[in-house]
């Protein structure tokens, strides 16, 4: 049955996992409340299920604990920097830290980022830089020892899932931020896990023909996942790949084949103060108008009506928050093993009954 962990005691747990594996309790404390911040809100391809890989890569000397990212280029509002293969999230913490200083003082910022492991959950950068008032577009792609996406009319995998974030701050929030493929590779992890299928038109198999089980990412012979939106998320997926990888300075996919990484993300963000563009009073009123005006299109479904991008994390959060995050058996059991390895004792939680899902 699902458990449904409280996010404090949890966050706790996890972090003992990364301080026990080498890392600074400021490093592990961040990438803990990063990744138990995903599944609060409602990302769990981007939680805690990705510890046993995080743990896995360090085994296999992808990562290094405790590195600082360096910059490495670029002057006025642009900035370079390698991330010296730490561990993502503390590395882009950092980095966008001073993204924020760049474009609180002159207005925008241009960063790119390299040589990082997987920075986890592009939103969440995204949000803390909408909270100081600053807008922000990000494109990241990804590096890993097989690629998992197939491009548009192919028929195995060529790319990652690359993908791209948009975040508009204001009393009435916007956050986009999607993968490029039509699911995550973490959901259909999350599936693996559970033995469920997934709708038709996400994956494909080895033979490149359509299928519903998950099983074709994570069992040989691999098929791939498909494409949203057919040629136009391909194309956002291709250029993602240039920006967030050639641009940066950092592997594409086409150099990548065949060479063990780990997980390996490149960033392009940029970061600006829209109150240089526009009046923030009257851009924030503006935002807020078009909102109520989109949101009060009579819902098809009443269950389900009208949200806007942001919506369904600050809902989950709530939700979430309240009730405990829910984890599958499967996943539990593999980040137990794992912290039992490390000589801890993993905390108990309580049971949820089926009906109540993620």
């Amino acid at each position: 049955m699902t458990i449904l962990a409280n996010p404090e005691r949890l966050q706790a747990f996890i972090s003992s996992i990364f301080t026990t594996s080498g890392s600074s309790a400021s490093e592990a404390e961040q990438i803990a409340s990063h990744l138990v911040g995903a599944n609060l809100a409602g990302h769990d391809s981007h939680g805690i299920g990705l510890i046993p890989a995080y743990l896995a890569h360090l085994e296999a000397g992808l990562v290094r604990p405790n590195q600082v990212p360096v910059r490495i280029g670029g002057v006025g509002p642009f900035a370079v920097f390698d991330g010296q293969m730490g561990y993502g999230q503390p590395i882009t913490n950092a980095v966008m830290a001073q993204a924020a200083a760049i474009a609180k003082d002159i207005g925008v910022a241009l960063i790119t980022l390299r040589n990082v492991q997987h920075v986890g959950r592009v939103g969440t950068y995204a949000e803390a830089l909408a909270a100081q008032g600053l807008m922000s577009i990000h494109f990241v792609n990804a590096i890993y020892d097989e690629p998992c996406v197939a491009p548009f009319r192919g028929s195995d995998a060529r790319l990652m899932t690359n993908p791209v974030c948009i975040a508009i701050p204001g009393s009435r929030p916007v956050l986009l931020d999607f993968a490029t493929s039509g699911i995550a590779m973490g959901k259909v992890r999350v599936a693996y896990n559970k033995q469920e299928p997934l709708a038709l038109g996400r994956l494909i198999d080895s033979a490149g023909q359509p299928t519903t089980s998950p099983k074709v990412l994570f069992e040989d012979p691999k098929g791939a996942l498909l494409p949203f939106g057919e040629h136009k998320g391909w194309g956002l997926a291709f250029v993602a790949e240039i920006l967030g990888g050639a641009l940066a300075g950092g592997p594409t996919a086409a150099d990548a084949a065949g060479r063990k990484r780990g997980l390996v993300n490149g960033l392009f963000s940029i970061v600006l103060e829209p109150g240089r563009l526009i009046d923030g009073g009257g851009f924030d009123d503006t935002v807020a108008q078009l909102t109520d005006y989109v949101k009060a299109s009579p819902a098809a479904d009443p269950e389900r009506p009208v949200l806007v991008p942001g919506e369904p994390e600050r809902e989950s959060r709530a939700q979430r928050g309240r009730d405990g995050i829910p984890v599958d058996p499967a996943t539990w059991k593999q980040i137990c093993s794992r912290a039992r390895g490390l000589g801890l004792v993993p905390p108990e939680f309580t049971s949820d009954a089926p009906a109540q899902r993620p």
